[in-house]
């Protein structure tokens, strides 16, 4: 009596899948069961480890979908575009890259998990699809489509490989003045088409500049933005929005005034973190972060890059001004303030991002929600009970306010601030020179009293 072939589950859900064909399953097992001595392998000794192996090798599948077929999954698709990897994963995100079945091009797909598809967060979400459906600028990721599966709302948007600036500068050390300079005029290049058509991103950080492997700068997650003229009706105004190490002062104090300059103030935190690999305030909870920024000056930069200029210095701290109306205004600005820098330099070359070991997260389906959190998602945590449930996660990761800081933390010392603007030391200087004004004269005038007071006698 003939055995029978033991039961696949990974050939049986591959074949559901739509992703592989019996013949292409043939195929492999075929080559599977070719032996250098002739004696073909039997078919119940062809594991579904192997038989997957095998079909990755052949690019019938990619790794990704192996392991989730294996874990019998059969859902692999959202509309027309086929799931083939997991990029990353935020706080209200899950991105996976796919590419569309017909035209074939790669893509990225932001899903919003069915465990917070409250109806704030899909109207939110539908926000976001708008906002970056009215953007079109080489240094900020498009978005291409929109749509939902079932009861999963997805956003599609243009692939970026390479890595965020974040990880770039984990991996390789702070960057010197001219490749920050390069990286973060193209990200102000982005910014400043959408500050003219009345959009502030609200959360501007390394992590959300994305840069390809030829240099080419791209600002992501747009989640946050809002438009100021519809201010009345985004249901996150007057909300603390953003990540805690990137946060301007007037977001933490008076966050429904938050205006386009409250992104150059992030920019800055973020050229601080290029050339220092540092947060402005590494250590201490969200809470402790955003009292720093409203009273704290940061450590000097040359206190982790010595080759940093002063000149260079004085830009950041004039991005980084508390008060808004000493701070740089436009987008444009820093572009022309950092142009000394960035035309001497070669662009800022990234490379792919090493995989996590981690099985990475199933495509949410059905009333299956993602309930744990991938090693590789940031912690989040509101400053008050006003911050907002909305967030975003960009082609890496994402936050809404994170307090996870971006550093290891430095043991205390006293540093040398950073270099204020110039205006705060003229400011300092005529001080001086008026309380000496003052004082010179009237120390004059008790002399002379005393004088004549002496001689009277």
């Amino acid at each position: 009596m003939a055995k029978t072939a033991k039961r696949s589950l990974f050939r049986e859900t591959a074949l559901i899948s739509g992703l592989v064909g019996k013949d292409q399953i043939d195929r492999a097992i075929a080559a599977l069961q070719t032996r250098p001595d002739d004696l073909p392998t039997p078919l119940e000794q062809v594991s579904d480890d192997e038989l997957a192996a095998r079909l990755v090798e052949m690019e019938v599948i990619t790794q990704y979908q192996a392991d989730q077929l294996r874990a019998g999954r059969t859902k692999l698709n959202l509309g027309p575009y086929t799931i083939t990897d997991w990029i990353g994963q935020g706080g209200m995100g899950q991105v996976f890259k796919a590419v569309h079945t017909v035209m074939g091009r790669q893509c990225a797909i932001k899903v919003l998990p069915l465990n917070k598809s409250t109806p704030e967060a899909i109207e939110n979400f539908r926000r976001e699809i708008r906002t970056q459906a009215q953007l079109d600028h080489p240094h900020l990721v498009r978005a291409y489509d929109a749509g939902h599966d079932g009861n999963v709302h997805y956003l599609v948007t243009e692939y970026i490989p390479g890595t965020d600036l974040r990880q770039f500068v984990r991996r390789q050390g702070p960057l010197s003045m001219q490749q920050a300079a390069n990286v973060i005029v193209q990200a102000a290049q982005g910014l400043e088409h959408a500050h003219q058509r009345g959009l502030i991103h609200r959360d501007v950080k390394p992590g959300n500049i994305l840069v390809t492997p030829d240099g080419i700068a791209k600002v992501s997650d747009l989640g946050l933005s809002g438009f100021i003229d519809e201010a009345e009706q985004d249901p996150r105004a007057g909300r603390i929005v953003g990540t805690a190490d990137y946060l301007s002062p007037e977001q933490i104090h008076s966050p429904s005034e938050v205006s386009s300059v409250s992104d150059i103030y992030s920019l800055g935190c973020t050229l601080y973190y290029s050339i220092s690999g540092k947060v402005p305030f590494p250590g201490g909870t969200t809470k402790d972060k955003a009292r720093r920024h409203l009273e704290e000056t940061p450590w000097h930069p040359r206190r982790f890059n010595p080759n940093v200029s002063e000149e260079f210095v004085e830009v950041i701290a004039d991005m980084m001004e508390k008060d808004p109306k000493n701070r740089i205004q436009k987008a444009g600005e820093v572009v022309a303030r950092l142009e000394p820098w960035s035309r001497d330099s070669s662009p800022l070359r990234s490379q792919q991002l090493t995989k996590s070991p981690w099985m990475p997260p199933p495509l949410p389906m059905g009333d299956e929600g993602l309930e744990e959190t991938h090693p590789n998602s940031d912690a989040y945590e509101d400053l008050d009970s006003r911050a907002g449930s909305a967030s975003q996660v960009s082609q890496s990761t994402g936050a809404l306010v994170s307090n996870k800081q971006e550093t290891n933390p430095i043991r205390r010392v006293i540093p040398p601030p950073l270099v204020r603007h110039r205006r705060s030391r003229h400011a300092t200087f005529r001080a001086v020179a008026i309380a000496l004004a003052i004082s010179i004269p009237l120390s004059m005038l008790f002399g002379l009293f005393l004088a004549l007071l002496l001689l009277g006698r």
